[in-house]
């Protein structure tokens, strides 16, 4: 269904050549008359593939972590919607090089904060009365859960990484320019993503690669950490919501299995057989996938068990996830069969060969 944006309507999405952030400029150009502006970096995760030439798609390349080129970027977007999702977010990164993500995460989002805060401060009464600045965070900022309960709205944040730490900052950054200088916010905490064009540096698509490559899958650990599985095109269906009815100063938790509770909660060993024996029916080969599954070492304060309570988007929003974890996985596993050349393509340009990061003495990479 096309979703009902005023006319004349301008959307400035930041990351939107990551993973998330490029479903979400897809829907915006697919389902809506708005003008896109996608201010990115274009890092190493960045890829452009998947939204192609249109001619309501404008690339900002932009680094958020310089004042001066942000704040050019929003006046040129002149936004009545910023979805902001650009991030560093690969938690075995931030423990490799953490200043990167303090910059990236925390400077950039104050400021774009900042910058977003003159433009809303000059627009109409009009304009003001329908802008909205949609901050995506993530679930990581709570901590570990024990094997009870899930993550909500209430849930004190105890992030453990340098990563889920720089994403908190940035939270409390957002929370604050809204309840200090009056910008209109809305906050979304979500889980684990997975789906189509993804980076291949994450569990699902290097599980994918490292089978059909016959290499070996590295497990982390005893392999039973657990996630909450968010397929990315249900997650888009969130954004879009919360962004655009979600109650102004609120946050919104969203996981995989919308207010059902377990469904989309798996351990990473789960995933991982579950992604060989997928392959064993699709793309057989004479000894089973699972064979090359290996242990190893596992990464520092990782956490145990993350799940959602998606009762409050549900209940005021309307929203419920339309994939189950087993569909989504599938067709995420043929998405990758049938694109290999993309997969090649993009880990190539980022000089990454599936190495694990994170921890110096050990040369695979799995986890999330």
């Amino acid at each position: 269904m096309p979703l009902s944006l005023p006319t004349e309507f301008r959307v400035l999405v930041t990351g939107g050549a990551g993973f998330i952030g490029s479903a979400v400029v897809r829907r915006l150009l697919h389902e809506s008359d708005a003008e896109v502006f996608n201010l990115d970096k274009i890092g190493y995760a960045s890829d452009l593939a998947s939204i192609g030439d249109h001619p309501r798609h404008h690339l900002l390349k932009v680094d958020l972590a310089s004042a001066e080129e942000t704040d050019a970027a929003v006046r040129q977007a002149d936004p009545d919607l910023v979805m902001h999702l650009a991030a560093e977010s690969h938690v075995d990164r931030s423990i490799d090089g953490p200043g990167l993500f303090i910059e990236s995460n925390i400077l950039g989002t104050f400021n774009l904060l900042q910058s977003v805060r003159r433009h809303f401060e000059q627009l109409s009464e009009n304009r003001r009365d329908r802008f909205r600045f949609h901050h995506i965070s993530t679930d990581e900022v709570f901590g570990s859960l024990g094997s009870q309960g899930r993550f909500s709205e209430a849930t004190a944040y105890d992030p453990r990484s340098p990563y889920s730490a720089s994403k908190a900052a940035s939270d409390h950054l957002v929370n604050a320019w809204h309840h200090t200088f009056g910008l209109p916010v809305v906050l979304t905490n979500c889980s684990n993503n997975y789906g189509p064009w993804q980076f291949p540096e994450k569990l699902i698509p290097v599980v994918i690669l490292k089978a059909l490559a016959g290499e070996s899958i590295p497990l982390y650990g005893d392999g039973l950490n657990v996630r909450d599985w968010l397929y990315v095109e249900d997650h888009v269906d969130a954004l879009l919501l919360a962004a655009t009815s979600g109650q102004i100063g609120d946050h919104y938790c969203v996981g995989g299995a919308g207010d059902h509770g377990s469904p989309s909660e798996r351990s990473n060993r789960d995933v991982v057989e579950t992604i060989c024996s997928i392959l064993d029916r699709i793309k057989p080969q004479d000894v089973p996938y699972a064979s090359l599954i290996k242990r190893v070492s596992d990464r520092p304060g990782h956490d145990r068990r993350y799940a959602i309570d998606s009762s409050k988007i549900s209940r005021e929003l309307g929203w419920k996830p339309k994939h189950s974890f087993e569909e989504g996985l599938k067709a995420t596993v043929e998405w990758y069969l049938h694109n290999l050349d993309w997969c090649r393509k993009v880990l190539e340009k980022a000089g990454y060969e599936g190495q694990r990061i994170g921890i110096t003495d050990q040369s695979s990479v799995s986890g999330s």
